[in-house]
């Protein structure tokens, strides 16, 4: 089977990595792809905004299944269209993306359907903003309505930052946000599978937003995460299915827009049971990357199941009970505008006790590989438990020659402590 991957980041590199494992591919194309992904597939030169390009590509090379990693083109309806194709694709359409697409869609959805959440308003100007505030007392979350790269989305501890960050918000003129309160609790992330009827579990990981050590500095798209989630026992797991992602599901069918792909649900586990912060309509990156190091099942046959409507026929998906970690290095700048051209070396010194580096922000120079993002690597390693991944990812990150790059030293510290 010939098998198209859209996307060029770290997410798409560890799906090329594990999609190339499989005895059912044929080929691999990806679009547009980078150096790690080159390693596995072959690179499209195709513009993904271009859907009829994209359609051409896929009629001419007689792909059977497209996988599509990031969240824009979902959101521009990249599935619809190459599905009227009658060609199965690993991702939903444009209105069920709106999950990710519309933070207040996905608000709105919760409060029709009774899903746990936190209590939220919609606001589209400044003054509405202002206006909300003492609703909330001093600790309060602002999000953009819109796709923001992970990085839309404000925690406001005091009245002052709240303020700030709306005087922010609203700078170039009208936009539309959500307001919410601020939950309390450990967060988790729980990946489900669906082919718009089933369900089923895919597993979970802990990420690391903020930019710098003791999750201190703005949010970032993540910089680093393990998986399994230890907080999220088997029966918060099953709560969250069957009070918040199922829930979901049911409804996105029944209006006639069914999921499918796998949805990401971003939780805060609260005193009261877990609560939705927010949802993804595609793999997290870089979660993507701990997955794939744990995931032992064949991922082409899994992708195609789910795509094809066939998810109740596959078993349960099958994880490793070792612990993978990854260290995310980013290039000086992120989550600001980041320093590009940096060169970066040690790669193959970095992977040979077993690590793997999946490349995000990379391009080559020549023969020289070079920091071309704001996330550049994820370093990732697996180990019987967090602890020793830990371990192994950041001797692995050590070996790495990235002058201009930076990294948190404590990805998976507090985890890697109570194991």
């Amino acid at each position: 089977m010939n098998i198209l991957l859209v996307g060029s980041g770290g997410r798409e590199h560890a799906l090329a990595w594990k999609l190339a494992q499989s005895p059912q591919l044929d080929t691999l194309f990806a679009a547009p792809g980078n150096p790690g992904i080159a390693q596995h597939a072959t690179i499209a030169e195709l513009d993904v905004a271009d859907h009829r390009a994209v359609i051409d590509f896929v009629r001419r090379q007689q792909i059977g299944l497209v996988v599509i990693g990031p969240e824009a083109p979902l959101v521009d309806g990249l599935a619809d269209n190459i599905r009227a194709i009658g060609v199965p694709v690993f991702g939903p359409g444009r209105e069920a993306a709106r999950l990710e697409g519309s933070k207040g869609f996905t608000k709105d959805l919760c409060a029709r359907v009774g899903i746990p959440t936190a209590r939220y308003f919609r606001v589209t100007s400044r003054d509405g903003a202002l206006a909300c505030l003492d609703d909330f007392g001093d600790c309060c979350v602002i999000k953009a309505d819109g796709l923001a790269a992970g990085k839309g989305v404000v925690v406001a501890t005091t009245r002052d930052e709240a303020e700030a960050a709306i005087r922010d918000l609203y700078a170039n003129g009208p936009v539309e946000a959500v307001i919410e309160e601020r939950l309390e609790g450990p967060e988790a992330s729980l990946f489900v599978l669906s082919d718009g009827t089933s369900t089923a579990a895919f597993g979970s990981a802990q990420d690391h937003k903020r930019v710098g050590d003791g999750d201190t500095g703005p949010n970032t798209g993540g910089m680093g995460a393990y998986s399994p989630a230890l907080v999220l026992t088997p029966i918060l797991e099953e709560r969250a299915l069957g009070e918040i992602v199922r829930p979901t599901i049911d409804a996105l069918a029944a209006a006639g827009t069914p999921y499918v792909g796998v949805l990401y649900a971003g939780l805060m586990l609260t005193a009261d049971g877990p609560k939705l912060i927010e949802y993804n309509v595609r793999f997290g990156d870089p979660e993507c990357q701990v997955l794939m190091a744990r995931f032992r099942g064949d991922l082409v046959e899994t992708l195609l199941a789910v795509a094809e409507g066939r998810l109740a026929d596959l078993p349960a998906a099958d994880f490793d009970a070792d612990a993978a970690l990854t260290v995310v290095m980013a290039a000086e700048g992120y989550p600001g505008t980041p320093q590009r051209g940096g060169t970066i070396q040690g790669i193959d010194a970095a992977e040979r006790d077993g690590a793997i580096v999946f490349q995000a922000g990379t391009a080559m120079a020549g023969d020289t590989l070079v920091a071309d993002g704001g996330r550049v690597l994820a370093v990732t390693a697996t180990g019987p438990d967090i602890g020793a991944a830990r371990t192994a990812a950041y001797a692995a990150v050590d070996r790495i020659d990235f002058p201009t790059g930076f990294f948190r030293r404590d990805i998976g510290a507090k985890a890697s402590a109570e194991c």
